[in-house]
């Protein structure tokens, strides 16, 4: 959304209530000077590429502060910057989160030539090239403004016009969703025993495990994967839940949840059809479990004899 009004005399910096600056720079082609910010850092919007600027500091104007902000981060001055437009970011209820004022000036100088003392790197950019890039979405809201007025549109008191971006709702945890088939015969549980070349848990013992695929339901994966692993063959409602792994990794930002499912019946006897993943299948009786034997699933094996449906391991509540 854009509001926009009537010309007027030209801005006073220190009469709009913004803490935050941008430069929307502009070379002889038409292309916009666009600023890869850091990936891993607590920063606003990391990762993405924007405009430089950054927020002001106190007893500051917004025209010192976009002058120091773009100087302590490239080295540059830019003499005929000019206030465009206000940029207001909005959280998904509607609420005002961030507030910056965007100049607008002229730089005809190669990416490679500027330094770059924060962030990772310079790129002159057309507008139609950001559809394929990770773009900060203010810096989006205000090139497009650029190109529909590239004149800034000033009301009576000298104020630009507002570009607003309205955040959408954060997104939802995700878990990675694993499948673990524990197929028990004369008090024995089957377990393969996972190839020396693997990258999770090599040469130890696991029940017969996949993720889920796009699409796919936790009962679909676990029937396809004794297939693919062991030509055993099952069906959906032969399944039934026994236990949950709630799992969190330190190693990993994603959390798992990991099922394991009993079948009361099947057909077939496992083989290994899989090998440079697992390069064998043993029933060991339950109270005789292998040394080495994956964590999560000794822990969910010792649950389910308890008679327990749910473990959470690696949470700190």
């Amino acid at each position: 959304m854009t509001d926009t009004s009537a010309s007027g005399p030209p801005i006073s910096p220190r009469t709009i209530e913004v803490h935050g600056t941008a430069a929307l720079l502009v070379d002889d082609s038409g292309r916009y000077l666009l600023h890869l910010r850091d990936a891993n850092r607590p920063i606003w919007r990391p990762g993405t590429w924007a405009l430089l600027g950054g927020g002001t500091e106190p007893g500051e104007t917004c025209a010192e502060g976009i002058a120091r902000e773009l100087y302590e981060e490239t080295g540059l001055t830019v003499p005929d910057l000019t206030p465009f437009v206000i940029l207001d970011t909005l959280d998904a209820s509607g609420t005002l989160k961030d507030r910056a004022l965007v100049y607008r000036g002229t730089l005809n100088r190669p990416a490679h030539e500027i330094p770059l003392h924060e962030g990772i790197q310079l790129r002159w950019t057309h507008a139609d090239e950001t559809a394929d890039m990770t773009m900060d979405p203010g810096a989006v809201a205000v090139i497009r403004e650029h190109r529909r007025r590239p004149l800034p549109r000033l009301d009576s008191s000298g104020t630009p016009s507002t570009v607003r971006v309205r955040e959408e709702s954060e997104p939802r945890g995700r878990s990675i969703v694993g499948a673990h088939l524990v197929l028990v015969r004369d008090g024995a549980v089957l377990l393969g025993r996972r190839h020396p070349d693997s990258a999770f848990a090599p040469s130890t013992w696991h029940v017969p495990a996949g993720h889920r695929e796009q699409g796919e339901s936790a009962l679909a994966c676990m029937v396809r994967e004794a297939s693919e692993e062991t030509g055993i063959t099952l069906e959906a409602s032969d399944l039934a839940l026994v236990h949950t792994v709630d799992q969190h990794n330190s190693w990993s930002l994603v959390p798992r949840l990991q099922l394991f499912f009993a079948a009361s019946r099947w057909s077939g006897e496992p083989e290994v059809l899989e090998p440079d993943r697992c390069t064998e299948w043993r029933w060991w009786p339950l109270d005789a479990l292998p040394d080495r034997l994956v964590g999560y699933t000794r822990t969910a094996l010792a649950a389910i004899a308890r008679g327990e449906s749910y473990t959470h391991l690696g949470w700190t509540e």
